[in-house]
């Protein structure tokens, strides 16, 4: 056993009181990701509750993402000035505050307001509990606890939904937010207690870059607002969304030469000069499309062409969580014995075979269609998440792990916010092709059309209203539908390639050293 690997002294006592610490931390961690999505289901009961507009109550959840994907990258700096214990408690008492703020706003203008509290106060828990599993735990512990966290950075985007539909359809929208005080509560006050991993080092404050910080909040935030509302809004035919691109670029730019030149900047990007660091924020980066964009596609899928409830697409989808909890284990005890490489290979595949399976799409499709996909989904999930872990941060120094895991957990975030906003665009794009072909085929010239319209026309004969009118009216549901199948198969066949593509990239990854990385110490 190398040295790095060589437990301490009173290791077992130690690790004890560790772990139990670490899996506070983790459940933390599940909250602040889990409310990214817990109310993309239910925005229509909080629309109601506070009598918001169709405008506004987006804003519910943008405001979340962009006060989140800021918070990631400080959290590094924050975490080194305050420790990892002060740190993690402020979050998590912070989150824990906020929470109830949002379940007693009242209007959407204070909703707005406390989500972003909450998105930004939340958000370090994240990269935190990234950065503690690699220092406090040495190499031969992280079978254990990167299934962990692996599994929470999974799970909880991916059942978001379902909860969120369980809860609002049980109780009402307010118990979205009011589920995370006792939790919240107990997560603070064992953090408190329990944490002891670091030291404060509040001598970083007077050299505390807050040009870099101000430029890296408007590059991020920027960033985050167009990729969210670009998609809506034909991108930048939108006055808002042109301006939010020229500040994102011109803050983008101040932000990378204040990282570069500053003394102590904001975020150390030199991480990335780290060949297996930055291959697997890359791979995480992709990892980011297939965990968010497919929570996002098969929803819409179910909704708009089945019909489906909030609470009924939730129960269609909570196979993919069934079956991260049933591989997180055997992933973690692989990722001991195989080459993660091989498992990053799988996993990918796996990806790409369960979206090529879904370019058959049609309007028929229901549970038992959609679930090899999805089990395929989920394994994935867990085969990709482990090994990039291992590869991104198993290597690195402990000093620079705190910063390192703020950047690699904001590039799956950001790989999320890309692959929605692609994906949406492409969703679109192709369903306006698709429309515009079939419209070329669907007209009064053709006999088959005729004569389809006329056999419609005679089976609603016997309904209120002209037959005819009721018959057109339909077909032309129909042919939107199917145009709307059709997007939905490119779509599926464009992630089909770029997840065999990266499947194809595995071996541009170095192995680790099974022995390399920080671990077990301050």
């Amino acid at each position: 056993m190398t040295a790095a690997a060589m437990p301490p002294p009173g290791d077992p006592l130690l690790d004890r009181r560790r772990m139990v610490a670490f899996v506070c931390m983790v459940f933390g961690m599940f909250m602040a990701i889990l409310d990214i999505q817990i109310v993309s289901a239910s925005l229509a009961e909080i629309q109601a509750g506070l009598s918001a507009s169709a405008d506004e109550i987006p804003w519910v959840q943008t405001s979340y993402l962009i006060a989140e994907v800021i918070s990631i990258p400080l959290s590094g700096m924050l975490s080194r000035v305050l420790s990892t214990r002060w740190m993690f408690t402020v979050s998590a008492g912070g989150f824990t505050l906020m929470s109830l703020m949002c379940a007693t706003s009242s209007s959407i203008g204070q909703m707005i307001v406390w989500r972003a509290a909450q998105g930004f106060i939340g958000g370090g828990m994240i990269p935190t509990v990234f950065a503690a599993a690699f220092t406090i735990f040495p190499p031969s512990k992280r079978t254990i606890v990167s299934p962990m966290i692996g599994l929470v950075a999974t799970l909880a985007p991916t059942i978001g939904p379902t909860v969120g539909g369980y809860l609002t359809d049980l109780f009402n929208w307010h118990w979205l937010f009011l589920v995370n005080i006792v939790p919240g509560l107990f997560v603070t006050v064992s953090t408190y207690l329990l944490v002891d991993f670091d030291e404060p080092n509040l001598d970083l404050l007077r050299r505390f870059d807050w040009a870099g910080l101000a430029f890296m909040a408007a590059f991020l935030g920027c960033l985050e607002y167009v990729l969210e509302e670009g998609p809506l809004h034909d991108w930048f035919q939108e006055e808002a969304v042109f301006v939010a691109a020229i500040v994102c670029v011109l803050a983008g730019l101040a932000f990378f030469w204040r990282a570069f030149t500053a003394a102590q900047p904001i975020v150390d990007l030199r991480a990335f000069a780290d060949r297996n660091f930055a291959g697997g924020c890359l791979f995480s980066f992709a990892m980011g499309i297939g965990l968010y964009g497919l929570t996002y596609l098969y929803p819409v899928y179910l909704g708009r062409v089945r019909g489906y409830s909030a609470l009924q697409i939730g129960e269609t989808m909570f196979v993919s969580g069934l079956c991260m909890f049933a591989t997180a284990p055997i992933a973690g005890r692989l990722s001991g014995r195989v080459d993660p490489r091989i498992m990053m290979a799988g996993g990918f595949l796996g990806f790409a075979v369960g979206t090529y399976l879904v370019t058959g799409l049609t309007k028929d499709w229901d549970f038992w269609e959609l679930l090899l996909p999805q089990v395929l989904r989920g394994c994935s999930l867990m085969l990709c998440m482990i090994p990039i872990n291992a590869i991104a941060l198993g290597t690195l120094p402990p000093a620079r792990m705190k910063n390192a895991s703020g950047l690699y957990n904001l590039t799956r975030n950001l790989g999320g916010a890309v692959g929605l906003a692609l994906i949406n665009t492409a969703l679109n794009d192709r369903w306006d092709l698709h429309l515009a072909r079939l419209h070329e085929r669907f007209t009064w010239t053709n006999p088959m059309v005729l004569e389809r319209l006329d056999a419609m026309a005679r089976g609603f004969s016997g309904l209120a209203g002209d037959p005819d009118r009721i018959a057109l009216k339909a077909m032309m549901g129909t042919v939107r539908t199917q145009g709307l199948l059709m997007s939905f198969s490119d779509v599926f066949l464009m992630l089909t390639v770029l997840f065999a593509g990266m499947a194809c990239a595995v071996p541009l990854i170095r192995r680790p050293n099974p022995g390399a990385g920080g671990g077990g110490g301050h």
